[in-house]
């Protein structure tokens, strides 16, 4: 976990794998950050586990769902309740169910220096 990171009451982040947070991330009120699922197609329901990645400046929002293996690019906002299944794009707001990318975000000047 980076410096300067806000993780809310009620986040889970369930880490049978790693979960790398960078610097200045905010983790909001009751998102979940998952690292392990299990392979529906196994009779018995194997566990396997994917690390998940978090970038500098991203922002996960209220009761978000973030998938194992999944990261999230620098800067990236991830709108409340979404479910993450995919790797999400630098500087982008994202949002729904599945998440997918809405719109640009653009950085202010010091962020961009703050690396």
């Amino acid at each position: 976990m980076g410096d300067q990171c806000g993780i809310a009451n009620g986040a889970i982040l369930y880490s049978q794998d790693r979960i790398i947070v960078g610097r200045r991330v905010v983790i909001s009120q009751g998102a979940h950050i998952v690292t392990g699922t299990h392979d529906y197609t196994d009779p018995g329901f194997s566990l396997f586990t994917k690390p998940v990645i978090i970038g500098d400046h991203a922002w996960i929002a209220t009761e978000a769902f973030v998938h194992p293996g999944v990261s999230i690019g620098r800067g990236c906002v991830i709108g409340a309740r979404s479910v993450v299944t995919k790797d999400m794009p630098e500087w982008t707001i994202c949002a729904g169910h599945p998440c997918k990318s809405i719109k640009e975000r653009i950085p202010a000047a010091d962020i961009i220096s703050f690396k």
